[in-house]
């Protein structure tokens, strides 16, 4: 009779518990660095262009790398990092002035 009810009886399964881990893939700051060589004009047409900054927060940014020598331009992962830094470096010239070297510098950091 035990042997009926068993065979009966609905086979139950353990559950099975899976555990997930989410990966957060790390940040990258675009470091826009200050020189004599570009004026603010220059570096406002700049941001609005290559990050769709407002004049407002382009400014502002400009009004920071003539103070402090650098400014975090963009937060992101790190292939658009690499791209909008590219962007500033080859951006061209001030001509605005006549003897400017060429465009800005910028580096790549990770956040910490």
């Amino acid at each position: 009779m035990d042997l009926i009810r068993n065979l009966a009886a609905p086979a139950t399964k353990e559950k099975e518990v899976v555990k997930t881990a989410t990966f957060v893939a790390p940040q990258f700051h675009v470091i826009l660095l200050d020189d004599d060589n570009h004026t603010y004009d220059y570096v406002i047409e700049m941001l609005v262009e290559v990050f769709g900054h407002s004049q407002e927060t382009a400014y502002r940014m400009a009004c920071e790398v003539d103070a402090s020598g650098f400014v975090v331009v963009d937060t992101t992962h790190r292939d658009r990092a690499e791209l909008k830094c590219e962007q500033i470096k080859s951006y061209g010239k001030d001509w605005r002035i006549g003897n400017c070297p060429g465009s800005m510098s910028a580096i790549v950091e990770v956040e910490t």
